[in-house]
């Protein structure tokens, strides 16, 4: 589409751009103003991983243009989990649990985008404090009567559970519900007028949408957080929706995931050097698409990277998501120590790792590999070397059995991108 707007000029020329609701209003009111906006993360784990770095992304541009992103965590919606994409029931998490993903969720987002009192910074929400004081019999006469179950079983994340015959509880069933309310709670409280997702979400977010604009002048405002029970909701209100579209590498991978796991954004879940080179080894036809997703270099720039060496715009493309990740120090670090690995072929700079052979005076190598943080479990390290993606010394180890028996050193690879220089001792 062609947009007239700054901010939606740019998301669409980025690649962010999928679905939108009132396409002509909502870019005549980017146009004339700055507004408020969502983007909702549910509580699944103690940071976001690489899967999320389009939505972080678009919160940063958002903040770029000038306009107030809110961050919504879903405190409440992760006691129930979101059907979307999934085959079956996300685990329940206990509350201590979710308040301690929140935390670290927290400090996760605050690398990418600025928090405090400013026009432009960002407002962090947790939707527990609304969803847990609702009234359920009076959230089901004002808000379940404006949802039609025979139009929520035709939402893909419904109808694709359904077709597998995979259980859908009704717990989950009432997730869309609660995520059009959370619109509308965000919509009445900061004038929020555009929820933005990833476009798994479109039903969802079109039922915000839809909720906020249909709730009429009179009906009884179902308190939130502050428990009021009989202010007004107000006339007409506006409300948008935007979608961004589900990533796919060239080789038909899912965003954010490798055969070691989730590429996490928190350093002491990944370290720095192998954020880099996930980067550093993206697919030769994503390097264009990757560096106007994930990077604040500006379009023109990117498009002189077309004719020039591919490796470089590589090397470029990973330096700067990594600086945005991690900070530019770090990120010139981690850049400079690729460049002595592969380059200079410089063994100093493999990461030292001491591993002890314990009283048994030997160790697989498949636990060595997930003890030193190589692999996420024994068993993916066993996959690895299966498929001759672990060597020793620069040879490749075929037996998934090997011990390692012998005090002593040598350097390991796993995969593309991880380098050790194992020191075992008693």
């Amino acid at each position: 589409m062609n947009f007239k707007s700054d901010f939606l000029r740019e998301f669409s020329q980025r690649g962010f751009f999928a679905q939108v609701t009132h396409a002509k209003e909502l870019d005549e009111i980017f146009s004339n103003e700055k507004i408020t906006a969502y983007i909702g993360f549910d509580c699944t784990a103690k940071s976001l991983h690489a899967g999320s770095l389009i939505q972080i992304m678009i919160l940063r541009l958002l903040q770029k243009h000038g306009h107030k992103p809110i961050v919504l965590l879903g405190g409440g919606t992760t006691r129930i989990g979101d059907p979307s994409g999934k085959d079956e029931a996300r685990q329940v998490l206990s509350d201590e649990k979710i308040s301690e993903n929140l935390s670290g969720i927290r400090k996760t987002l605050e690398k990418f985008i600025s928090f405090g009192g400013g026009a432009s910074n960002a407002i962090l929400v947790n939707n527990d404090d609304w969803l847990r004081h609702l009234n359920y019999i009076d959230f089901l006469r004002e808000v379940g009567r404006h949802f039609s179950i025979n139009r929520m079983l035709t939402f893909d994340s419904v109808k694709s559970r359904l077709e597998r015959e995979q259980p859908l509880s009704f717990l989950e069933f009432n997730y869309m519900i609660l995520q059009a309310y959370d619109f509308f709670e965000l919509n009445q409280k900061y004038n929020c007028r555009l929820q933005i997702g990833g476009s798994d979400q479109w039903g969802n977010i079109v039922n915000g949408v839809e909720l906020t604009r249909r709730i009429s002048a009179g009906s009884p405002y179902l308190g939130g957080s502050s428990g009021r029970a009989s202010a007004a909701m107000g006339v007409h209100k506006e409300a948008f929706g935007l979608t961004s579209p589900l990533l796919t590498t060239a080789d038909g991978k899912k965003m954010g995931k490798t055969a070691e796991g989730a590429i996490w954004l928190d350093e002491s879940m990944l370290t720095p050097f192998d954020y880099f080179q996930y980067f550093r080894n993206t697919h030769d036809a994503d390097v264009e698409k990757f560096l106007k997703l994930f990077t604040d270099l500006e379009i023109s720039e990117i498009e002189k990277l077309r004719d020039s060496n591919i490796n470089s715009a590589k090397e470029i493309l990973a330096f700067e998501a990594t600086k945005i990740c991690h900070g530019e120090k770090i990120a010139a670090e981690v850049l400079q120590k690729a460049r002595e690995i592969f380059i200079s072929k410089n063994s100093a700079a493999f990461e030292e790792k001491i591993i002890s052979l314990g009283t048994e005076k030997n160790k697989k190598l498949t636990e060595l590999i997930f003890e030193i943080g190589a692999a996420e479990s024994k068993g993916t390290a066993k996959k690895l070397i299966e498929g001759n993606g672990v060597k020793i010394n620069g040879d490749v180890v075929l037996n998934v059995q090997h011990l390692i028996t012998e005090i002593g050193e040598f350097e390991l690879s796993v995969g593309k991108k991880k380098f050790f220089k194992i020191l075992i001792k008693n």
